[in-house]
């Protein structure tokens, strides 16, 4: 069927993205207007059509894991054959009954076995010209080269993409705030432009670089001129322009406003309670990977994530790498990509932690969910007993002077020490860094000490690193980690 697929147009142009970002905006617009003349399939190539079709085969949960299981089936047999890192598994191929046990019997891979030698989970059967490179960034210190299958892979991820932006109403009509480090050219100039609009997705878009309280009206005259009907953004971009409206309310900016999806970046406590007081909708979390491995998502009633069966095989495995199947116990996610030829992720360690939970939820049947995604091994903690303690676990506390703060990064180099950087418009007194170095050291189990600074580097993608955490977990811990 896929030699019939027509191809995507947004994967033949993706090469180009970059000069597409950096080009004037008169040149955007112009662009935008022809691209959006052209027809969708063209745009999104057929194979988006045939993945709605797919999601919307997966009525209940009967038909979720039978689709599941044959793309798991389909996926490692093609990999088995055509993947030199799994040739020695050919003679289990053979021998298989199910594709559930026979994906046991094979290792679990990590990012540091692709990066040594990353020629060995090429398929050698898929042309280079249906390849498309990759490399993953945002908070990753070790990043990736990798590859998607060409006109299938990423009109894949829309389509799933666009379902979960259905849980709140979005279409492709509809008007877009985006908070997500894309950049806006001249923003870095004192007079320099703010926001930029991109005409092909419907996107306003704000730098993320001078989210600062003196350019707060500058965005917001943005808001009120525009009335976007969704916000998308990377919790900590967000955050600060949620505090600003929570000081300074803004009448009629937000009448249209129907949503909030937010990406990339764990989200803590303090930050959801404020975006759902201030933006006064539903407030939905994504998880996935620059690798298309697997994919989760919160819904308008339920902030726990549940993950797409028929994206991606999940697998929640301990430090020894066996199955967690008990609800409210840690586990890493490991990962089987579906749809992508070129090179497969097999049994893939994501780096992320979850929690399983006990339900799932009754519109989406099939789906595994998970209390929480708790983020990287790099987002723990080395308390005074060399336990290892997640930073969810600071950012659920109430802690008052939180709200003071518009950006906040914690730096560890010793075991049982902390360093807490902050940023905020106006000083806290000693009594509140009293405070605050007590409450996060009873959450850490540390000693802290709490520093102001003027800013905190982000991301080259614009993401924020909530933890420069410079201990080797693993030395100081062992396989176990604590909740």
């Amino acid at each position: 069927m896929r030699a019939r697929w027509c191809g995507s147009l947004e994967d033949m142009l993706h090469p180009l993205l970059p000069n597409y970002w950096e080009a004037p905006r008169w040149l955007k617009a112009s662009a935008g207007r022809v691209y959006n003349l052209l027809p969708e399939r063209y745009r999104l190539g057929t194979a988006y059509y045939w993945f709605l079709h797919e999601l919307a085969a997966a009525v209940d949960g009967a038909s979720a894991r039978r689709i599941a299981r044959s793309k798991l089936s389909e996926t490692l047999g093609w990999t088995i054959e055509t993947v030199p890192a799994y040739q020695p598994y050919r003679s289990l191929l053979r021998h298989a009954q199910d594709p559930v046990e026979l994906l046991l019997r094979l290792p679990v891979s990590a990012k540091t076995d692709m990066n040594r030698h990353p020629e060995r989970y090429l398929s050698a059967a898929l042309p280079a010209s249906q390849r498309l490179k990759m490399v993953t960034g945002g908070s990753s210190r070790h990043p990736l080269a990798f590859y998607l299958e060409k006109h299938v892979t990423r009109p894949k991820e829309q389509a799933f993409m666009h379902q979960f932006q259905s849980r709140v109403g979005v279409t492709p009509l509809d008007l877009t705030l985006s908070l997500r480090g894309r950049p806006v050219g001249g923003s870095h100039r004192e007079d320099g432009a703010l926001w930029t609009y991109e005409p092909i997705k419907r996107q306003l878009i704000f730098s993320s670089t001078r989210l600062e309280e003196r350019c707060m009206p500058r965005y917001v005259e943005a808001l009120l001129h525009h009335r976007p009907a969704f916000v998308e953004a990377f919790p900590s971009l967000l955050y600060p322009l949620a505090r600003w409206l929570k000081s300074h309310p803004v009448q009629g900016w937000d009448a249209s406003l129907r949503g909030v999806l937010l990406y990339s970046e764990n989200v803590y406590g303090f930050q959801m309670r404020l975006f759902q007081d201030v933006f006064r909708c539903p407030v939905l979390k994504h998880y996935g990977q620059s690798e298309r491995v697997l994919m989760a998502a919160s819904m308008p009633d339920d902030e726990r994530y549940f993950f797409w069966p028929t994206y991606g095989w999940f697998e929640l495995l301990d430090s020894h790498d066996r199955p967690v199947t008990r609800p409210g116990v840690l586990g890493h996610i490991v990962g089987t990509s579906f749809d992508n030829r070129a090179m497969p992720f097999v049994r893939y360690r994501t780096g992320d932690l979850a929690v399983l939970s006990e339900a799932g939820h009754p519109q989406l049947p099939g789906f595994t969910a998970c209390e929480r995604v708790e983020g990287r091994m790099q987002e723990f903690l080395i308390d005074r007993d060399r336990r290892a303690i997640s930073l969810a676990n600071i950012g659920a506390a109430h802690i008052p002077a939180f709200s003071r703060i518009d950006a906040m990064q914690y730096q560890q180099d010793c075991a049982g020490e902390l360093t807490v950087k902050f940023v905020t418009r106006t000083s806290l007194t000693p009594e509140e860094r009293e405070h605050m170095a007590r409450a996060i050291g009873e959450k850490a189990g540390c000693d802290v000490t709490v520093v102001q600074v003027d800013a905190i580097e982000k991301t080259p993608r614009g993401k924020h690193r909530m933890l420069i955490q410079n201990l080797d977990i693993a030395r100081h811990v062992g396989p176990e980690l604590t909740r």
